[in-house]
């Protein structure tokens, strides 16, 4: 017996075989592993601010500062040489 959906979930495995949806796959992985650092560790699970300005204005700031945290890791303080 074949479900009436059956063509829609033929054209979802066809399209899961293509080359574009394993490219979509890894940038959607590097997204939510991107918002659930913003959730986790600087703690944005819930806005503090309200409404839709207010919200945005926390989410700017919040994805502000992982973008600093992730160039302070690829750029870290030249050292200065000691004065002899």
């Amino acid at each position: 017996m074949r479900s009436e959906h059956e063509a829609a979930r033929q054209m979802a495995r066809d399209i899961a075989k293509t080359e574009e949806y394993v490219i979509s796959c890894r940038m959607r992985k590097k997204v939510e592993m991107l918002l659930a650092h913003l959730k986790r560790i600087l703690g944005l699970g819930r806005l503090r601010l309200r409404g839709p300005c207010g919200a945005n204005d926390e989410f700017l700031l919040a994805a502000t500062a992982q973008n600093l945290q992730k160039r302070a890791k690829l750029f870290p303080l030249l050292k200065t040489p000691k004065p002899a």
